[in-house]
């Protein structure tokens, strides 16, 4: 019988007796993935001036906003009003967690220069590499990746990666 398991029984045994369970060691990843060292989301990119048409701008302290429990900056004022009156429109789909990796049950960093605008949604992959996999099928993926989400983010292992064992991402999901 593995430890995880003893811990699981163990905490369903006190539960069943009316004691507080003890919680195993588990977290639960956040809901807009942030690069370890990083306090914004998406690399500090203005996910707006992603839907402008050219590159995409980092955005400054000046012009910032929380959501979901991650900072988001802006270029302009004008990119932060838009984004605060439709941040779903304009925050990157899987919390700018790598979409490949969500369509394969997994989570991997997202890059903001490896990214996807589909159907007016945007997607980061962990590199250009896997953003390239990703383009053979969006479609497929988006479905796959939205069956999986935020499912995904749910109670792993605290010191396990969150890149997958198998698949091409490498590493850094956390």
């Amino acid at each position: 019988m593995t430890n995880l398991f003893k811990a699981f029984a163990a905490s369903a045994i006190l539960a069943s007796a009316g004691f507080v369970a003890i919680e195993p060691a588990f977290a639960q990843k956040a809901p807009i993935y942030l690069k370890k060292g990083e306090t914004a989301a998406v690399g500090g990119y203005d996910t707006v001036s992603y839907f402008a048409g050219a590159a995409p701008v980092k955005g400054s302290t000046q012009f910032s906003t929380q959501y979901q429990g991650a900072t988001f900056l802006f270029s302009s004022q004008a990119n932060l009003d838009a984004f605060k009156a439709s941040p779903a429109k304009y925050a990157p789909q899987y919390g700018g967690y790598c979409a490949y990796a969500v369509a394969n049950g997994q989570t991997a960093a997202g890059d903001p220069l490896a990214y996807t605008l589909h159907n007016g949604k945007l997607y980061l992959n962990l590199n250009q590499s896997i953003s390239t996999k990703w383009k053979k099928d969006i479609p497929g993926y988006v479905a796959k990746g939205d069956s999986n989400w935020p499912r995904v983010l749910g109670a792993t292992p605290a010191r396990q990666t969150s890149a997958p064992a198998s698949g091409g991402f490498g590493g850094g999901g956390s």
